[in-house]
């Protein structure tokens, strides 16, 4: 439960960065925005690395071609995300981020030659049609944003299933360093191509704000999944989506309509049964491996 609550937490704080930065879209643009974010959050993660002494810059050269290819496509998806947020409803973009799970296990049976069964299959299958609801190709409700989001899932899927090339002997901090500092440096020199402007004193409140509840996810993200059981703490990552409806409702004034509302509990669903089958079939595969062992 202390790890349900945790992860319920790490969701909402990222939805409140989100709503953070949705809000300083009206008063900064967008690189700019991701620039002074990313100062203040590598100041952060490398006062704590220090401290902690996890800042290990000394790794493998093959551990530092994923570390950076990874956050190569962090900044891609933080990019794509960003820009479909400030141009769509909150929560619209919340529930297409949700097919990761679906698509993060499609990728790991196509490029690191992972089992996935036909349920799976099927369960993938249903869950694009839900992203298909929600995204409306083709209709009046269409928004190019939407694509955005689709491509920022991409992205993301292809950083996840980089993360099992990285030894483990490599510390966390150091990834979250390095991806911090190339979501920073790519978003300086973005800013270059814009015109920057003054940050009024309700906006640098606003971006305290994206900074503390951005590490506070992180941190509550990564607490809840060591100290709680990940098959029950996983699905609690939909908890995001509750958040942000409420957020968008009562601070932008959005409500996803019918369509959007149906095609995420799809969504969901198929992304709940495809965690349960993915734990499943892992522990499976362990008692087999003990029984052969023993």
């Amino acid at each position: 439960m202390r790890g349900a609550i945790l992860m319920t937490a790490s969701m909402t704080a990222y939805t409140v960065n989100d709503a953070f930065f949705k809000a300083l879209s009206d008063e900064l643009p967008l690189f700019q925005a991701i620039f002074v974010r990313g100062i203040a959050v590598v100041a952060c993660l490398t006062v704590a690395g220090i401290i902690l002494g996890q800042l290990t810059l000394r790794q493998s050269k093959r551990d530092w071609f994923f570390i950076l290819a990874r956050a190569v496509f962090e900044l891609g998806a933080a990019f794509l995300f960003l820009l479909a947020l400030i141009n769509m409803p909150i929560a619209n973009v919340t529930a297409i981020l949700q097919a990761l799970p679906l698509t993060v296990s499609l990728a790991a049976a196509v490029f690191l030659g992972a089992t996935i069964g036909w349920r799976r299959l099927a369960a993938i299958f249903i869950g694009f049609i839900g992203v298909l609801l929600i995204i409306k190709p083709g209709s009046d409700g269409f928004n190019v944003y939407a694509l955005y989001a689709l491509a920022a899932v991409g992205f993301v899927t292809a950083r996840d299933i980089l993360v099992p090339k990285i030894s483990k002997e490599v510390p966390t901090m150091v990834v979250a360093w390095a991806t911090a500092v190339v979501v920073m440096l790519g978003g300086g020199a973005m800013s270059l191509t814009e015109t920057w402007q003054p940050l009024s004193t309700l906006g640098q409140l606003q971006m305290a704000g994206a900074v503390i509840a951005i590490l506070g996810g992180s941190i509550f993200s990564i607490v809840a999944m060591r100290h709680g059981d990940i098959a029950f703490v996983a699905p609690f990552r939909y908890s995001g989506l509750i958040a942000a409806v409420i957020v968008g409702f009562v601070f932008f004034s959005e409500f996803p309509d019918t369509l959007t509302i149906i095609g995420s509990l799809i969504v969901v669903g198929t992304g709940i049964f495809t965690l349960y089958r993915d734990n499943r079939i892992a522990k499976r595969t362990q008692i087999e491996a003990d029984s052969a062992f023993n």
